[in-house]
């Protein structure tokens, strides 16, 4: 019989319920049950360092592929919440093992599943971990509450502006706990109220960029705020006065607000917390009403109406299914394709404004220019109609039938074709029927006769070594299939490319903006203007 083990913990101790520890009492569960067994009946699967959130843990995911390979009888853990706390994960996993005739075993409850009672008492179980996992969850949520009502800073990078400073001492449970506040920072503050006075002037995120850059107010980093970074300190609370406008404004978003109408402030800033979701990748910002508000014990800048007022205007400037965002704009075939030879930056599409321009005229602008103006950096602006005139005239030029474009291309095919004469999927495919071959041929050699107990030990290694074997000579025909996929479409591609260009000349005009870009790409790397000439790089050159 065969044996799969699996232990996990969230955090090295080195004690208690280790992983050692729970592969141990496995092993032992296993001997007295199964006296047959022996190690080589037994593969183990260590997951060190991982939470039963989910199931994304990197032995266990090997274990459900092994199962697939080399299937089981049993697998065996120390305890139900080293597989899972989720109910639909462990759901999954139990169906998916009755499918392969596998049981599940955990030793520490005393369940089987190969027995009926056993396999409810494991739903039943599963139940209560995730409810446990679910309570834990709310219990920290109920203690940030109650931090929150503190108005203490719980620590982290703190808001541009101001530091953190040590409040006090306070012996709790014989424990010695750190409050800290924040504490004002002059030469920060000053930006924070530039930036929201120049906001409520401009009501452009742009616009106060532009004009810290031409006053020369950096950030912490000592370098120009970036336009994130300036709306990150417009929605922050922490600016606001606690005040009766500030509080309606989150009471009406469905936050958690942690103070009363007689609780207001006319000195005091906002402090919030669970505004991010750290359990997500790149802890992304979360919606209003899953915020927690509450009084700080730092004075504010901003009185609640300016800051609701502006809250507004930004919400305003969201696209929305009315108002989509354009990630491409419609007129240009060259945006962000030209580098500023001064800076470096690359240069984007602007329509021009005024009571006479064109809706038609365009000019590409360099981005440092576009944020800063003049004060970063003073390229001329270029013509946009006559800059992609001019770049799909030489292309145009550029393409004919001794052109080295061509040349160039049908080189990448032959070498692509070339290197595929000697097939690696043929190769691997002899050395699977070869193993399968000596797997079958172990197996016969059982079955013939009653081999001794030191042989069958040997037979059995020889045996885990082939199935290693053949599970990874079956990853790589997969993936050498995959190449050969990925090989032909790149061929059939520049047969395509090939063909398409013999008579581009003919019909580039009754092409539409995306695909002129699209063919614009696949010839130019790059565009340099310094400022009198264009400088067109060419992938073929």
């Amino acid at each position: 019989m065969k044996f799969f083990i699996y232990s996990r913990k969230s955090v090295y101790t080195g004690k208690g319920e280790s992983i050692d520890n729970q592969i141990e009492m496995c092993k032992q569960y296993i001997y007295t049950k199964f006296p047959d067994a022996i190690d080589n009946d037994i593969s183990i699967y260590e997951d060190e360092g991982f939470s039963a959130k989910n199931t994304e843990r990197p032995q266990f995911q090997h274990m459900l592929s092994d199962i697939k390979i080399r299937k089981p009888d049993y697998i065996v853990c120390y305890r139900l919440d080293r597989i899972s706390r989720n109910v639909s994960d462990f759901s999954s996993l139990i169906e998916e093992l009755n499918q392969r005739n596998i049981s599940f075993i955990c030793i520490k409850e005393e369940f089987d599943t190969s027995k009926p009672m056993g396999k409810a008492m494991m739903f039943i179980a599963s139940v209560f971990a995730q409810l446990e996992r679910e309570t834990i969850a709310e219990r920290v949520r109920d203690n940030m509450v109650m931090l929150a009502r503190t108005g203490r800073w719980l620590g982290g990078t703190t808001p541009t502006g101001y530091t953190s400073e040590k409040l006090q001492e306070i012996i709790i449970d014989g424990k010695v706990k750190t409050s800290c506040k924040l504490k004002d920072n002059p030469a920060e503050l000053f930006a924070t109220d530039v930036i929201f006075e120049k906001y409520l002037e401009c009501k452009s995120i742009s616009g106060v960029s532009k004009y810290l850059i031409s006053q020369n107010i950096k950030s912490r980093s000592g370098k120009f705020y970036s336009l994130l970074g300036i709306k990150n300190i417009l929605q922050n609370p922490v600016y606001c006065i606690a005040d009766q406008d500030a509080r309606n404004y989150f009471v009406k978003k469905n936050a958690d607000v942690c103070f009363e109408e007689k609780d207001c402030s006319n000195k005091y800033g906002l402090i919030s917390y669970n505004k991010r979701d750290y359990k997500k990748k790149h802890a992304p910002r979360q919606s209003v009403d899953k915020w927690i508000i509450s009084i700080g014990r730092h004075r504010g800048r901003i009185e609640g109406k300016k800051w609701v007022a502006i809250q507004a205007i930004l919400e305003e400037n969201i696209p929305t299914g009315k108002k989509p965002s354009k990630i491409h704009n419609d007129y240009s075939l060259l945006s962000g394709l030209v580098y500023c030879d001064n800076c470096g930056s690359r240069m984007f599409a602007k329509q021009r404004s005024g009571r006479n321009a064109n809706p038609a005229w365009f000019d590409y602008i360099c981005h440092s220019k576009l944020r800063g103006g003049k004060n970063l950096c003073n390229c001329q602006n270029l013509n946009g109609q006559e800059t992609d005139n001019a770049v799909c005239q030489h292309l145009m030029e550029y393409i004919n039938e001794d052109s080295s474009i061509f040349k160039l291309l049908e080189n990448l095919k032959r070498n692509i074709q070339k290197e595929e004469t000697d097939d690696p999927l043929e190769r691997i495919q002899i050395q699977i029927k070869k193993c399968n071959v000596e797997i079958d041929n172990l197996v016969n050699s059982i079955s013939e006769s009653t081999p001794s107990p030191i042989l069958l030990e040997k037979i059995n290694l020889k045996m885990q070594h082939l199935e290693q074997e053949l599970f990874e000579l079956e990853q790589k025909q997969y993936q050498a299939e995959q190449d050969i996929f990925a090989t032909e479409d790149q061929i059939r591609k520049k047969d395509l490319l090939i063909s398409s260009l013999s008579n581009l000349t003919d019909n580039f005009s009754e092409l539409t903006i995306q695909e002129k870009r699209t063919f614009i790409k696949l010839l130019i790397h790059k565009i340099i203007w310094d400022g009198e000439n264009l400088h067109i790089f060419i992938y073929s050159e």
